[in-house]
């Protein structure tokens, strides 16, 4: 297919990828890299190079996910890894006038579904959430965070195993909500309840819990009274917007992604309104670099239906005019790979406890999410942010040595 010879040469031109169609025929392109993998990309059938020029990431996912492709030399992370290094975002050019309309042209379409009503929200969270508990405690750490950890170097030469680095990544968020004892706190979208127990277990304060997961609550609860703590950590099935009560910090890991842009307002009013006049919260969330864009097809079909990952513009344009100040904003760039590519080795470890749960398809297809979302954040536009606001600009000291002092105490903790 000399169509797609042509894309393939653009495409790859660091390191070396070879192609075999079907027919037999076959086409090397690029030049041999000592840092990226050579590696063989097989097609079953005929059809993929069409699925994958009509679609690229979905035509190569769900050949992918259907076997009818193969990875010589390398896994599906090297692969997308390969393609990635070769269109780094650091090595893009400026947007053309023409690309700045094309791409607001795809936000105004983009906003016409990314409401995530009440109704929407749940069926969303449990397509993801709600898969077997079974299969998260195959490949996340023993807390089951399912968020980007916190490594001390970009290679983690430190060599500090995935379970520390979750809790160095608790204590960190824990740090920028300057807790003290007996404080009311809330988490939205708590997960399988690590973050709220955490907090409770190092700082002394109460913490609510809220999830939209079913299989997440029953977790969270046995964990609290398996603690001994549901007294104090309580876990509870219920849509943020409707939370009642007032509390003197909030904090939301993970979920600010599945609030849509058309709620963002809503998001933060509803957070302006349940916080003390003294109340701090942290949102962290994976956000864009290069602006508003638009959820590809292969995460919203397969992984994360009504998820968008919001840019800082967006994120603030909707905490403007809520009486929320923005108090702090860090952004963690290699993170999440680094995590992603821990979930990834141990997920490929778990093989066969994973088809045994599912089968070798939706294998296929929870390998190819973990690739592409490690190397996203490696090569692509995806980084995490940490956004503090406060209701009271006199509330937090006026450095971030606090932020320092409190996570260096915990981490002795």
């Amino acid at each position: 297919m000399r169509v797609f010879d042509r894309v393939l040469k653009r495409l790859v031109t660091q390191g070396q990828l070879t192609v075999h169609y079907a027919d037999g025929r076959h086409i090397t392109v690029g030049t041999p890299d000592p840092a990226l993998p050579a590696l063989a990309m097989r097609f079953l059938d005929a059809r993929v190079p069409f699925d994958i020029l009509r679609d690229p990431r979905l035509g190569m996912a769900e050949a992918w996910i259907d076997g009818r492709v193969a990875i010589e030399g390398g896994g599906i992370i090297d692969f997308v890894s390969l393609i990635r290094a070769n269109n780094a975002w650091e090595s893009g050019k400026s947007i053309s006038a023409k690309g700045a309309l094309k791409r607001g042209f795809k936000t105004m379409r983009q906003r016409l579904w990314r409401a995530n009503h009440r109704g929407r929200s749940k069926a969303n969270v449990a397509h993801h959430y709600d898969l077997s508990g079974a299969l998260y405690a195959l490949f996340l750490d023993r807390d089951r965070q399912y968020s980007c950890a916190y490594f001390p170097d970009a290679d983690n030469q430190t060599g500090i195993s995935l379970d520390q680095a979750q809790e160095d990544k608790k204590a960190h968020i824990a740090a920028k909500l300057a807790l003290e004892p007996g404080m009311r706190v809330l988490d939205i979208g708590c997960g399988w309840g690590g973050m709220a127990l955490y907090l409770h277990r190092t700082c002394g304060v109460d913490v609510t819990g809220i999830t939209l997961s079913e299989e997440q609550l029953k977790v969270a609860r046995a964990r609290a009274e398996e603690a001994g703590v549901a007294d104090h950590v309580r876990f509870e099935l219920i849509d943020y917007r409707d939370v009642t009560g007032t509390f003197d910090r909030i904090v939301s890991v993970g979920m600010f992604e599945h609030v849509g842009t058309a709620d963002y307002r809503t998001f933060f009013t509803k957070c302006n309104d349940l916080l003390t006049p003294q109340g701090v919260m942290l949102v962290h969330t994976i956000g864009r670099i290069g602006g508003p864009g638009m959820t590809d097809a292969f995460t919203q079909k397969y992984i994360f239906p009504g998820g968008y990952i919001p840019a800082l513009s967006e994120m603030i344009a909707g905490s403007e005019g809520t009486r929320l100040m923005v108090t702090d904003v860090e952004v963690l760039r290699l993170h999440y790979a680094l995590t992603i590519r821990d979930w990834y080795r141990r997920t490929m470890a778990k093989q066969a406890e994973i088809e045994a749960l599912y089968d070798a398809r939706f294998f296929r297809l929870w390998t190819f999410y973990l690739a592409g979302a490690a190397t996203v954040f490696e090569h692509g536009g995806m980084v995490n942010f940490q956004v503090q606001y406060a209701r009271n600009r006199r509330t937090l000291p006026i450095t971030r040595d606090y932020m320092v002092e409190a996570e260096q105490a915990l981490a002795g903790r």
